[in-house]
């Protein structure tokens, strides 16, 4: 179904923006009169190495990754725990919290922060009826990776188990579990949807 049969909207946000986290939730649960699920999706990944990289590279990271995760996640938790029921999902990543790429040092520790993040609300919010979970995507082709153009989308097919990059859909039917009933039992947990990518290869013996 799409948002349109389903009477859905959509807005623009800045998730570093307190202010506009707190309307623009507020105005969710006003128009539909709960907030049952939250996927938090923001995030921006510029490249640049360690000794190229200024205190202002690091700081835009990680306020869109980590602060916005913890800005959107502290306003709907609020919400959710009033109506005792919720379904947190964090779009996290396989880099920094089990690999690392050259020129995303900024990127990767803002995403092993999103984890970080998760675990402890998972535990401070079960007594709600609350879970909160993370996906850890490999490559997924976007349009932000496919900038990087053909010669490095080989490189990275090549890395993969599977042979191909991960769609867009991989995710969202991952997070689609995470939201479901059947996942009801999930809390603090990470799902890595990466196609095989971090699977040590063993030698042939």
């Amino acid at each position: 179904m799409t948002a349109n049969e389903l009477d859905g909207d959509f807005c623009y946000l800045d998730v570093t923006d307190k202010d506009q986290v707190q309307y623009v939730v507020q105005s969710i649960c006003e128009k539909y009169g709960k907030l049952s699920i939250l996927c938090s999706n923001a995030g921006i990944f510029p490249q640049v190495a360690i000794e190229d990289m200024t205190e202002e590279d690091w700081d835009k990271v990680q306020n869109v990754n980590a602060k916005g995760t913890f800005l959107v996640a502290q306003v709907a938790l609020k919400y959710m725990k009033k109506q005792s029921y919720g379904r947190v999902i964090l779009t996290s990543s396989i880099t920094g919290a089990i690999t690392g790429y050259s020129g995303w040092a900024h990127y990767g520790a803002s995403k092993s922060a999103q984890l970080g993040f998760m675990r402890t609300a998972a535990l401070e919010y079960a007594k709600y009826g609350i879970t909160v979970n993370a996906i850890q995507p490999g490559n997924v082709l976007t349009d932000g990776l496919m900038q990087a153009g053909e010669k490095y989308i080989k490189k990275m097919k090549e890395m993969i188990p599977l042979y191909t990059l991960g769609k867009p859909e991989d995710i969202g039917y991952t997070a689609v579990f995470l939201a479901s009933r059947e996942a009801g039992f999930i809390t603090g947990q990470t799902i890595v949807v990466d196609g095989g990518q971090v699977l040590p290869e063993m030698p042939n013996l």
